[in-house]
């Protein structure tokens, strides 16, 4: 079994929340795709896009402390023999961990977390509902629009960008990308699909 399938199995047995998984499935999309274009693995990065919020529903931790996410989602992979690379991946994408991203992988995972929740929100509210016809201008349009995904931290998709050396339009382009060739599994194919 693949590391995506294990770490698929393990989101769906922690969330019941459908728009959570598809966060989840979102960000794994936008990590395989990553992974493709730096020669990395994809199905490792994948895993992680999965799993980095599987504990998000049940432990959100207001108080930002070791009570909650993402360290009760970490103390299980590791007690379940999941890699530290995984491990240190997921607690670097939350500021508040205090682990220092330096792999490519745990920047990209930063990188494309509130991005991919932000496009997979821009294509909702379109009329067809297809990722496909949605385009950078569009996204960072509503990027600029506070009051739509107001959730969506604005800072941390900057700052992911710039800590991969990358253009706030490049990263755009790389998400688009990814959930456009996932698009019928996200759900985000459009009305008439």
């Amino acid at each position: 079994m693949s590391l995506t399938e294990q770490a698929r199995t393990i989101l769906y047995a922690w969330v019941q929340a459908e728009s959570l998984r598809k966060h989840c499935e979102a960000v794994a999309a936008s990590m395989h795709y990553a992974a493709q274009q730096q020669g990395a693995d994809p199905d490792l990065w994948q895993a992680v896009g999965l799993l980095h919020d599987m504990d998000y529903e049940q432990y959100p931790n207001p108080n930002l402390d070791e009570t909650g996410h993402p360290f009760i989602g970490v103390a299980y992979l590791r007690e379940h023999g999941w890699s530290e690379e995984v491990c240190r991946a997921i607690l670097s994408h939350a500021n508040y961990a205090n682990v220092a991203r330096l792999s490519p992988m745990e920047k990209t995972l930063f990188a494309v977390d509130e991005l991919s929740g932000f496009v997979t929100a821009v294509t909702l509210v379109r009329p067809d509902k297809n990722v496909a016809g949605v385009k950078v201008s569009s996204v960072k349009k509503k990027l600029k629009d506070k009051a739509f995904a107001a959730k969506v931290s604005r800072e941390d998709i900057e700052q992911g960008a710039a800590e991969l050396g990358v253009s706030l339009e490049a990263l755009i382009e790389l998400v688009l990308a990814a959930l456009q060739a996932e698009s019928e599994r996200l759900g985000l194919a459009g009305t008439s699909a």
